[in-house]
């Protein structure tokens, strides 16, 4: 139920977001979601891309320096208050969320957040057996 997600650290500089994209791109590889959080000098770009193994070798040859990092990927229903209803339930365990990001996923009007957790196992032993949607890999990128 974990997801691998790709982290760079990048300097905040015109065309280094676009040459990690062109990397991906002249190697077939689509990235599916996003994240860019920045500072005044570098930002951190996070990526999930269904073939995340290959990505970071193409990546790191390309003289990127990459991390992999174990994220949870949550369904939220597209209704007023589904990420309130969510987040309810994950304060219920005192899971501490140490960023999340989102995206459309274009199927039965809902979302998927991704979750870092403080620690990922933890938040999948305590939200299983709640209403929660935790997407696999493989059902991610379907």
């Amino acid at each position: 139920m974990l997801v691998k997600q790709l982290s760079l650290f990048i300097e905040n500089r015109p065309g280094t977001l676009s040459s990690v994209c062109k990397v991906l791109k002249d190697n077939n590889l689509n990235i599916r979601t996003l994240s860019l959080a920045d500072t005044q000098k570098f930002g951190i770009l996070r990526l999930l891309l269904p073939e995340h193994a290959k990505a970071k070798e193409v990546l790191e040859k390309a003289g990127f320096v990459v991390n992999e990092a174990d994220v949870l990927a949550l369904k939220v229903p597209d209704y007023a208050g589904g990420l309130a209803d969510l987040l309810s339930i994950i304060d219920k365990y005192e899971l501490q969320v140490e960023y999340m990001y989102a995206f459309a996923t274009g199927k039965d009007n809902s979302a998927v957040n991704v979750f870092r957790f403080e620690n990922p196992e933890e938040a999948i032993a305590k939200l299983k057996n709640e209403p929660v949607t935790i997407f696999t890999t493989g059902e991610l990128f379907a």
